[in-house]
């Protein structure tokens, strides 16, 4: 049912949380991982970029190698990715470029208000995915 899952992941303890679920259901499925760690570009809202700390490229390494071993202890192989762009558009954009059937995400729960939830990268995901979205809470 789910051969390829992308796993989109940042620093955020919901993106750690989330890797329960994604074993679990890659070891369901059999299914082939994908993890992908998305770089923001700094190029448009440079009003923007001074309110996220942009992790270095030794920071995205290293945080992929730990997904990727993490994974490795419970016997399932991942591919990993590293991206820049926007984040929800490059998730999207992987997923279509993978032929994701799923992609498992965590929920930082910014979106509890409507202007939140416009500007999360989870509600940008969840209506431009190319397939199936499961938020991990």
């Amino acid at each position: 049912m789910f051969k390829t899952v992308l796993f989109p992941i940042d620093q955020s303890r919901e993106s750690r949380e989330a890797a329960d679920t994604v074993a679990n259901v890659v070891k369901t499925y059999q299914s082939r991982l994908v993890i992908l760690s998305v770089v923001e570009s700094p190029e448009d809202g440079a009003a923007e970029a001074p309110r996220r700390n942009t992790p270095s490229p030794e920071a995205i390494a290293e945080l992929l190698e730990e997904a990727k071993a993490l994974f490795s202890e419970q016997g399932i192989e991942a591919d990993v990715l590293e991206r820049q762009g926007k984040p929800a558009f490059t998730i999207c954009d992987v997923a279509d470029e993978i032929e994701a059937d799923l992609i498992i995400m965590g929920c930082r729960g910014l979106g509890l208000t409507e202007e939140g939830a416009a500007e999360s990268v989870t509600n940008r995901v969840i209506n431009l995915s190319p397939c199936p979205v499961l938020i991990v809470p």
